[in-house]
């Protein structure tokens, strides 16, 4: 396994691992977008830009979501 594939691993490893433990705090949420957002970058260095610009995206979801649990507002 190269570099790339391995920090690929690593970051869909962690967003698998902080999207099961996200309902214990926000803060796993915040980690979730952390995850989400070296997705994107694998997706992009590895040269499938849909791949990346998709978890990108899911990055800006889940600050969204990480914004309203800090306030106690509800989530969808």
């Amino acid at each position: 396994m190269d570099g790339l594939s391995a920090f690929g691993l690593f970051a869909v490893g962690m967003m698998l691992v902080c999207y099961m433990l996200e309902a214990r705090s926000h803060w796993w949420t915040l980690a979730f977008a952390l995850g989400c957002l070296l997705g994107s970058a694998y997706g992009f260095l590895q040269g499938a830009w849909p791949f990346g610009l998709v978890e990108l995206a899911w990055a800006g979801v889940a600050v969204a979501k990480w914004m309203r649990r800090r306030s106690g507002a509800p989530t969808a």
